[in-house]
């Protein structure tokens, strides 16, 4: 495995030694692989938070190992500010941090920090508007007069013009409408499609767009890995997943019911296109016979 990210028995406690003391992370070991899509699901106060902080040297480890393409970030020499631009975390409702005049000055703002020229800045700005689908038109606009939809696509191509090599995004879709979330939702998919090799991680409590649009699934459950692997292998352990306050998309609910009143369908519908096609195919086979 060419693992972007990789964890040895990564342990944080908060307030060690104090009154207050919180063991926030157990052993955790977790290798991410190079330009996977990546969902982190878990309960409020599961560890997921607190993991993805350490992925960006945010916070340090009370115990173990980080590394980050092959850095062992945990170091006593390391380059912090390198390890935060190649691994980018863009927080919940990142638009609140958005702050410049127009929408060029605010993407700009992290390749000015990094000491590029102006040439190569407008470059950057021109790439992470594309990677998120937003229209050179509204360059000199205010970030302010945009749509929800839009401020949030600004501050993720804020993150991206410092061409980072793992993108982690904290709940992308919180507080958005519907139409807001098909679109953020859309323009992560075509981000990583269009980046090449980058790695993104996706934090959400949303298990329908978990299976809609993740390639794997990392499960935490009071600090520790619960469950890891594909869509398929993580949402099999549905009843356990109930246990720890999570669920099974409604669409893959419904079928389990089906199959429990002797229905023959199938085991593995996790999206509502999945359900979409069986259907289908069943109302089809059934003219044809």
């Amino acid at each position: 495995m060419n693992a972007v990210i990789k964890t040895e028995h990564l342990e944080h406690v908060y307030e060690a030694g104090m009154p207050f003391e919180k063991h926030a992370l157990y052993d955790v070991n977790l290798e991410i692989e190079r330009g996977d899509f990546l969902a982190l699901i878990g309960h409020t106060g599961s560890g997921k938070s607190t993991l993805i902080q350490h992925f960006n040297a945010l916070m340090r480890p009370t115990n173990g190992k980080i590394y980050i393409d092959g850095i062992d970030i945990t170091g006593d020499k390391v380059n912090l500010r390198k390890i935060r631009h190649m691994v980018g975390l863009v927080f919940q409702y990142p638009e609140h941090q958005l702050f410049e005049e127009t929408v060029e000055k605010d993407i700009a703002f992290g390749p000015r920090n990094m000491g590029f020229d102006e040439e190569q800045i407008k470059q950057r700005v021109r790439d992470a508007m594309s990677l998120v689908g937003l229209s050179d038109e509204i360059r000199e606009k205010s970030p302010f007069e945009l749509s929800g939809g839009q401020k949030r696509r600004v501050a993720i191509a804020g993150v991206l013009a410092m061409k980072p090599s793992v993108l982690i995004l904290d709940e992308p879709t919180a507080g958005l409408d519907p139409a807001g979330r098909d679109d953020i939702l859309g323009a992560i998919v075509e981000l990583h499609k269009k980046s090449g090799d980058m790695t993104v991680i996706f934090v959400s409590h949303s298990m329908e767009d978990v299976a809609k649009i993740a390639k794997h699934v990392i499960v935490m459950n009071r600090g520790r890995v619960a469950f890891s692997g594909t869509v398929a292998e993580v949402f099999s352990h549905g009843k356990e997943l109930s246990e720890m306050g999570l669920s099974v998309p409604q669409v893959t609910s419904l079928f389990d019911r089906l199959r429990g009143m002797g229905a023959e369908v199938p085991d593995d519908i996790y999206t509502v296109k999945q359900a979409v096609d069986f259907l289908t195919k069943r109302i089809g086979g059934v003219r044809n016979v």
